[in-house]
């Protein structure tokens, strides 16, 4: 019975405390408490691991040799091209976050430079697993308050649609580079 009170409690229109321990019902407080911290985590467990789907991207890259990472499986990406796009627009977005102008042209998210050696496909996977340890330790500091601002420019919405349109961008090309590596 206390639990259905307590939920009754919860979404009341008034906004008022639950119990006298201090829980709070304010909607403003519950659903941006850490929401930065949150995305930050997410960001993170798609690229190491530890989210919903067991799928990331260190895990996956870990036994590709750079012929197949550079290899067409028909008219598909290459997986080297896929890395490279999920990288090129964590970066973009993070230079944003560090106050530089936002600088990322589609045409240019492929353009994945030449690869002809193993060293050469482990400094991209490296650089991109190290750019988005960067980007989630920044966006773990990111206010909450400021999710709802708009990015850059209207049209690109607000800084929590870009940071979700990162995260969902690299579990929809993640998906990518699982089917091709299959071939």
């Amino acid at each position: 019975m206390w639990l259905r009170e307590i939920f009754a409690n919860f979404v009341r229109p008034d906004n008022g405390p639950i119990t006298p321990g201090g829980v709070t019902t304010d909607r403003n407080k519950i659903f941006s408490m850490n929401l930065s911290k949150e995305l930050a985590n997410h960001f993170r467990q798609v690229h190491f691991g530890g989210n919903w789907t067991w799928v990331n991207v260190k895990d996956t890259l870990a036994d590709i040799k750079w012929e197949q990472a550079i290899t067409r499986i028909n008219e598909l990406n290459t997986i080297a091209a896929l890395v490279f796009h999920i990288n090129y627009f964590t970066e973009a977005v993070f230079k944003v976050l560090q106050g530089e102008a936002l600088n990322a042209h589609d045409k240019y998210s492929f353009a994945v430079p030449v690869i002809c050696t193993q060293q050469e496909w482990d400094e991209l996977v490296s650089k991109t697993l190290k750019n988005a340890e960067d980007f989630a330790n920044e966006l773990e500091n990111f206010p909450d308050e400021k999710l709802w601002q708009t990015f850059v420019e209207e049209k690109y919405g607000t800084y929590y649609r870009n940071f979700m349109g990162l995260i969902e961008h690299c579990h929809y090309h993640l998906g990518q580079i699982a089917i091709i590596k299959k071939f």
